[in-house]
């Protein structure tokens, strides 16, 4: 009976330790598969979140990456935050059954609007980010490959 208990106990926290791994797929660097942006996908507390590290120079302004502001923010009093560092994606919350990240908000700096946002992970390893107004058809989708400098 206690082989059997202690099994049971062993078993779970393996199952556990796996389900907490699935749900970390998603942390570290990511490179847009067209190579325009670099984010860092971080956790706080159950939601993960995105921020801006890098971007291409030749996107934009044509002022350098480190001096480009949030001009296009709704918020007057958010259109001189810096791009670089910027939280983009805010929110995401593991969905264990559909094996990917939900209910999270993310923000379109060029334009200034913020759209309901999922998060899944391909079997190639591909991250893919969907930006969409209500509907999940009604969006458009990034792919990022994890970033190995």
């Amino acid at each position: 009976m206690l082989q059997k208990i202690l099994l049971l106990l062993i078993s779970s926290f393996f199952l556990n330790f796996n389900a907490q791994s699935k749900t970390d797929l998603i942390l570290g660097d990511w490179m847009a598969t067209d190579n325009s942006v670099l984010v860092s996908v971080f956790e706080d507390g159950n939601d993960y979140n995105a921020k801006v590290l890098w971007f291409d120079k030749n996107l934009g302004s044509g002022k350098p990456i480190h001096e480009r502001r949030d001009h296009a923010n709704p918020n007057p009093k958010l259109r001189n935050r810096k791009i670089i560092g910027m939280e983009i994606l805010h929110g995401l919350q593991y969905n264990a059954k559909n094996y990917s990240w939900e209910h999270g908000k993310i923000y379109d700096g060029s334009s200034g609007r913020t759209w309901d946002s999922s998060v899944t992970v391909e079997k190639d390893g591909t991250l893919k980010v969907r930006g969409y107004w209500k509907f999940k058809w009604i969006g458009k989708t990034m792919s990022f490959r994890k970033y190995k400098p």
